[in-house]
């Protein structure tokens, strides 16, 4: 049996780095669990986040407060709306705002423009795979996982593609605001990164609304376009680009390093999927449900409600742990264990589900099948370093590799000028 929920400190950088023991504890003893000295619950049990996900009058996408580190080292709510009025967007907006943020910006992210991203997209990697395969290693996040999803995300808005360190600096300090881990001080840091994130996206949307082309090419384009058929305002658009900013860096690449790490770990599986390439798709997909790369979202208890047998006060908050509800033992079967194809894989919510279902799922999967593909192409094998271990960061929000150090042996068969 489990140790129960209260054993576990959900900040110690021991439960973050590793939390499925914890999860398991509240899926078994508190599937609605209240985070002590708080008014935030953590909603485990996969019926339970559905039974939320459907009920939009009682719970609020809005994110309007969050974790963080209190004085005491323990964990504390923390009001946002001290960093003035905030604009809620794409995720974190209600109906009918969710569904106009969403139609502006799906046009560039439909199965047709994805396809198309596709050869530029593994050109990009396949010339960091090279690097990674020449040198006989390395940091595969910092070559691999971490610059490819900001890379394409700066294509698809219309940001310049040689930004990508800078752009990717500010979508960590973005993640770092949801991790639970920042301090107040910390807090105000990340404020002030936010606020020269949106000072340079408003300069790139004041550019693209001087040179607009025929057909929209870029999603600042399609925002220009909804904030003249006033649709949004300026402060929406550029709060709508701060979470794709945000939600590309890190979710996409912390499903890149996942999947990476766990075939390191398997060689076997390496092998099979090297022998039948067309099941990296699979094992995608699996990777997203055992090591979701968000763990959770907040919602906003709008009126006092009943979940689970626990009453939820009116202002308070649940945190929807993903995660948790991924391997709910009684939805999938050996939910602890790869399962490339399951049958009951397509259950999973690491992309979240029905209206706010990831609007960039599609381009997070290609993107790491590509890397999949072109490093399983390029190698015999690759393992992971035994001399450094696997550094996840400290993140109650996003299940992120900082670092995974790999011994990667080339292909005698592969071409790397192809």
């Amino acid at each position: 049996m489990a140790q129960a929920p209260q054993h576990f400190n959900l900040l110690d950088p021991a439960v973050i780095a590793e939390p499925y023991p914890f999860y398991r504890s509240l899926l078994e003893h508190a599937p609605v669990y209240r985070i002590p000295g708080t008014e935030v619950f953590f909603v485990a049990g996969w019926q339970l986040i559905h039974q939320v996900l459907r009920n939009q009058q009682d719970f609020s996408a809005n994110l309007s407060g969050i974790l963080i580190t209190g004085d005491n080292g323990a964990p504390a709510l923390f009001d946002l709306t001290q960093f003035g009025s905030t604009v809620d967007a794409l995720a974190n907006a209600d109906e009918p705002w969710h569904a106009v943020h969403r139609k502006l910006v799906l046009p560039q992210l439909n199965a047709r423009k994805v396809t198309a991203m596709e050869p530029e997209v593994r050109t990009w990697v396949r010339q960091r795979v090279q690097q990674l395969v020449g040198a006989g290693g390395g940091d595969a996040v910092e070559v691999l996982a971490n610059p490819i999803p900001v890379m394409v995300m700066a294509r698809l808005a219309g940001l310049p593609v040689t930004d990508v360190d800078q752009l990717l600096q500010w979508a960590f300090s973005g993640g770092d605001i949801l991790a639970g881990t920042a301090t107040l001080d910390g807090m105000l840091e990340l404020a002030a990164s936010t606020a020269e994130l949106a000072q340079y996206l408003k300069q790139h949307f004041a550019r693209v609304s001087h040179a607009m082309a025929d057909p929209p090419n870029c999603v600042i384009h399609e925002l220009v376009l909804g904030v003249q058929r006033g649709l949004i305002d300026e402060a929406a658009a550029i709060a709508i680009l701060i979470v794709l900013v945000g939600a590309a860096g890190e979710s996409t690449s912390s499903l890149a390093g996942s999947a990476l790490r766990l075939l390191a770990e398997n060689t076997a599986l390496q092998a099979q999927l090297r022998a039948q390439p067309a099941q990296i798709e699979a094992f995608v997909e699996e990777v997203v449900r055992l090591e979701s790369p968000f763990k959770g979202h907040y919602r906003v208890v709008l009126n006092a409600c009943e979940l689970g047998g626990v009453c939820l006060p009116a202002g308070s908050r649940v945190f929807l742990l993903w995660a948790a509800a991924n391997r709910d033992p009684t939805v999938f079967q050996a939910p602890d264990e790869i399962q490339p194809g399951r049958a009951d894989g397509r259950e999973h919510l690491g992309f979240g589900h029905g209206m706010h279902f990831c609007i960039g799922a599609r381009l997070a999967r290609l993107e790491v099948r590509l890397m999949l593909e072109e490093i399983l192409a390029a190698t015999t094998g690759f393992t992971l370093d035994p001399a450094i271990a696997p550094l996840h960061t400290q993140s109650i929000f996003v299940r992120r590799l900082d670092s995974l150090m790999l011994r990667v042996a080339a292909s005698k068969t592969y071409r790397a000028t192809d």
